[in-house]
C-alpha cells in the first residue's frame, strides 16, 4: 500500500489515467493538462498513466511521455484487465495527498481540476465533479444512465450520486480505505460511495471527446450495470421469495375455484392451451429466477478464487520527482 510522499513539505496531487487505444487523444490530454496542473497553487503533481492491454501505440507513446517528463510514471498491465482493474491499479501506484481519477478522452475537462482542489482545501475529503450537461452524449446514453442511477438507489443501500462518474478528487485517508476493500469484481463507483467521508460537489458540463471511439458498447455498459446492482443489492434474489409466496397464493386460489366451480356446475373439459401457456410462463419464471440466482453465485465463484484484481507487467519512469504547480 502506498502512502502519500511529501515533495518539499508541499502536498501532492496525483492524476490517474487509465488507457486503452488511446493514441490519438494522448498529444492532446498532455498539451491540455500539464497548464493546469502547473498552474495549482501550492501544490506538486504527478501522473500516473495504466496502460490496460492497449493494442495500439499507447503505450509506446506513454513511455516516451514518461522519459520526457519526470514526474510521469507508467504501469503496464499484462493484459486488458478493464477500467475498474485499471483504475484500481493506478490508486495502488498514486503516492499523493490527493488523487484524482481521471479519463484520458478529455470528455471530463481538466480545468475542473483546481475546483476540486479549492474544495479538498475547505476541508473535505472527497469532492465529486458532477454533469449538469451531457447533451454530448447520445440521448439513449444519457435516458440509460438515469435509469440505471435511479434503480440502483431505489434498490441499494447506497445511493451513487446521479450524473457523477469516476472523475473525482480523494484524499489519503480514503484512498487507504479504498485499498482495504479485496473484492476482485469491483465497481468503483459503488466502493467510492460505500467509503463515505466528508463529501462535496462540483458542477460542470461534460464535453465530446477529444479524438478516438468510446470504448464502451452497449452490451458492456448493460453487463457493467448489473455488475452495480448485484454488488450492492440483494433485492433482486429477495424479489423471487416474494414472486413465489404471490405465485403459490395465486396457484391455491384458482384451485379453490376450480374445486368450487366443479362441486356446482361439473366438470368441464379442461383447456388445454390455457394448461400450457401458464406451464410454459412458470418455466420462464422459473429460469428467469435460476439465472439471477446464477449472478449471484457466479460472484461468490469467482471471489472464493482470490485472483489478483490486475498483474503488472512493467513499470516505466522514475517519478522521483514531482511536478511544481504555481506559487
Amino acid at each position: 500500500m502506498n502512502q502519500s510522499v511529501p515533495f518539499n513539505g508541499t502536498p501532492l496531487l496525483s492524476l490517474i489515467v487509465p488507457c486503452y487505444n488511446e493514441q490519438e487523444v494522448l498529444p492532446e490530454f498532455m498539451r491540455r493538462v500539464l497548464p493546469v496542473l502547473q498552474a495549482l497553487p501550492g501544490m506538486n503533481y504527478e501522473l500516473v498513466f495504466v496502460n490496460d492491454g492497449s493494442r495500439d501505440d499507447t503505450l509506446d507513446l506513454l513511455i516516451g511521455i514518461a522519459r520526457e517528463h519526470d514526474y510521469v510514471r507508467v504501469v503496464d498491465l499484462s493484459r486488458n484487465f478493464g477500467k475498474e482493474a485499471a483504475m484500481t491499479a493506478g490508486i495502488d501506484e498514486a503516492r499523493g495527498d490527493v488523487v484524482v481519477p481521471f479519463d484520458a478522452d478529455l470528455q471530463d475537462p481538466p480545468e475542473v481540476i483546481p475546483k476540486l482542489v479549492a474544495k479538498w482545501r475547505e476541508g473535505f475529503d472527497v469532492v465529486i465533479a458532477r454533469r449538469v450537461d451531457r447533451s454530448s452524449d447520445t440521448y439513449l446514453k444519457r435516458k440509460s444512465a438515469s435509469l440505471f442511477y435511479k434503480f440502483h438507489n431505489t434498490i441499494s443501500d447506497i445511493d451513487l450520486p446521479e450524473n457523477a462518474g469516476d472523475f473525482r478528487l480523494m484524499s489519503r485517508d480514503v484512498v487507504n480505505a479504498l485499498q482495504r476493500l479485496t473484492e476482485s469484481r469491483r465497481f468503483m463507483k459503488g466502493l467510492f460511495a460505500w467509503v463515505g467521508f466528508k463529501t462535496a460537489i462540483v458542477e460542470y458540463t461534460r464535453q465530446s471527446r477529444a479524438a478516438g471511439k468510446t470504448k464502451f458498447s452497449g452490451w458492456r455498459l448493460w453487463n457493467f450495470a448489473l455488475e452495480g446492482v448485484t454488488s450492492f443489492s440483494t433485492l433482486p434474489l429477495r424479489v423471487w421469495t416474494y414472486f413465489g409466496f404471490v405465485t403459490a397464493f395465486a396457484a391455491l386460489s384458482y384451485a379453490a375455484f376450480m374445486l368450487i366451480r366443479t362441486l356446482i356446475f361439473g366438470n368441464p373439459v379442461p383447456g388445454y392451451a390455457s394448461i400450457v401457456t401458464i406451464l410454459l410462463f412458470l418455466g420462464g419464471v422459473q429460469l428467469i429466477g435460476i439465472g439471477v440466482v446464477g449472478e449471484y453465485i457466479g460472484r461468490i465463484y469467482i471471489e472464493s478464487k482470490q485472483r489478483p484484481v490486475y498483474l503488472v507487467q512493467a513499470r516505466y519512469g522514475i517519478g522521483e520527482r514531482a511536478g511544481r504547480g504555481g506559487h
